[in-house]
């Protein structure tokens, strides 16, 4: 198991059109305030053959599949291939990977989510970054304001870093599995390859190929495991 908080060590930035706001940043969450800006600078780029404006700032590939009775608010960008769901609500400031799929009464804002992510039952995912293939299982979200409404600090073993925001979620790493009903509290890092047990309290830092069963339970995969 290995600490994992930068976007190096996170991310295959090959997997998202959020390449150019990521690369050249220590850590992914100083991304969270660029996303508006980034994805209306972006849209305005796209290839008209591959993606439609469906609204203001509002870009939606033409190969994407959004069931009429999702709700999209800009500014939004979703990529080729993915799927947004019956009764999804993107309530703006959102980048949607390719073949991602954002699901059922799921609500997105403030995020990227990579190549490959799946949101797809009753998730909320807020101020956030889901690396490629990221899984969120049923009802699980991220929580992204802490109680006590102070700024958010990352913290993990031998890990403290002041985030100097009040709004952040979790950034997981690619191929980071979450289990359902699990609530990813204020500045939680998931490093890559590392599976949640379902109905888990998440904070803080896990590290990269482990399983987290509770806070004082986190073991590292055995070889070949998954």
């Amino acid at each position: 198991m290995s600490i994992e908080i930068t976007v190096s060590e996170l991310y295959d930035l090959k997997e998202t059109i959020a390449a150019g706001l990521l690369e050249g940043l220590t850590y992914p969450w100083e991304a969270l305030p660029k996303i508006h800006d980034f994805i209306i600078d972006l849209g305005e780029s796209l290839p008209k053959d591959i993606y439609e404006e469906r609204g203001d700032y509002i870009w939606v590939a033409k190969s994407a599949k959004v069931a009429p009775t999702a709700c999209l608010n800009g500014p939004l960008i979703v990529d080729e291939d993915a799927e947004i769901r019956h009764c999804a609500f993107v309530r703006g400031n959102a980048i949607v990977g390719k073949g991602a799929v954002v699901g059922n009464s799921t609500e997105l804002k403030n995020v990227i989510l990579f190549n490959k992510v799946q949101v797809p039952h009753y998730n909320y995912v807020g101020d956030s970054i889901l690396g490629f293939k990221a899984h969120m299982g049923a009802g699980s979200i991220t929580s992204n304001v802490k109680s006590d409404k102070t700024l958010v600090v990352v913290k993990g073993e031998g890990v403290s870093v002041e985030t100097g925001l009040k709004k952040m979620g979790a950034m997981l790493g690619d191929n980071v599995e979450v289990g359902c009903n699990s609530v990813l509290n204020p500045g939680t890092v998931v490093g890559r390859n590392t599976n949640i047990y379902p109905a888990s309290m998440v904070r803080g830092v896990i590290p990269a190929g482990s399983i987290y069963k509770k806070a004082t339970e986190i073991v590292g995969k055995r070889e070949g495991y998954f």
